[in-house]
């Protein structure tokens, strides 16, 4: 088991054997590996999914959104060389959620207002050590 670090703190990854991609074409019911639904079975999925989401308040979705593009811009920085431009372009994204949903996240706003702060430091940082070209 492996962990991902988030800015509310480790957390503990297990790790799925890889689905193989999809071939173009392929059939949808045969994504689900080797159960093969009906269409009625996956219609039946697709409500439940879609119910289950609709039960969940809309700043804990956003909110798991928005921890993804932390995630992406921390990948970017963590690069050799790090690649600036694409990392900006996720903490901007992370930052515009932030700042114009304030007061409307939750429980991890805290936590999405220190991961961009680290973010935005991190990149100065980066840039800073940069060497000019």
């Amino acid at each position: 088991m492996s962990s991902l670090w988030t800015p509310g703190g480790e957390r503990p990854v297990e790790r799925e054997p890889a689905q193989p991609a999809a071939e173009p074409g392929a059939d949808v019911a045969d994504l689900g590996g080797d159960e093969e639904l009906t269409e009625a079975e996956m219609a039946a999925r697709m409500a439940e999914l879609r119910d289950q989401l609709a039960r969940t308040p809309a700043a804990a979705v956003v909110a798991n959104h928005a921890y993804g593009l932390f995630e992406l811009a921390a990948l970017h920085l963590s690069l050799d060389p790090p690649q600036l431009e694409e990392a900006q372009v996720a903490i901007d994204a992370l930052g515009a959620i932030v700042t114009t949903l304030a007061g409307r996240l939750g429980d991890a706003e805290h936590h999405l207002q220190d991961g961009l702060a680290q973010l935005r430091l991190a990149f100065v940082q980066l840039k800073g050590a940069a060497p000019e070209g």
